[in-house]
């Protein structure tokens, strides 16, 4: 696993294969808002590919986030233990709109 410089990030973001797909990752569980919401602002826009996706590992999921990327990335939420946490995995969408405005990085709406 390789560290990455992400451009306006706060966290750590890693970068490895997955056999033949790229995966970036980074870890927001122990951010405050709007940590989060930065953050993934930052890393959705390393996806311009189809085989790459971004692993986002938060303290809940991000509810917030989702009305301002749904026209250009699926994503899928998955509980990985009792404390809340969940792993929510980004890709960006075939038919992609790029209308997302990553600027939009707060947690209001």
């Amino acid at each position: 696993m390789q560290t990455i410089e992400v451009a306006g990030s706060t966290v750590d973001f890693f970068k490895f294969l997955d056999g033949n797909i790229t995966v970036f990752t980074f870890d927001t569980s122990n951010c405050q808002p709007p940590e989060p919401m930065v953050n993934s602002m930052c890393g959705l826009q390393l996806l311009t590919k189809s085989n790459q996706r971004l692993e986002m590992i938060n303290h809940k999921a991000p509810m917030g986030l989702f009305p301002k990327i749904e026209d250009d990335f699926d994503y899928k939420i998955t509980k990985l233990d009792d404390s809340g946490k969940v792993k929510v995995v980004f890709t960006k969408k075939e038919n992609a709109k790029n209308s997302t405005d990553f600027t939009q990085n707060s947690c209001s709406e």
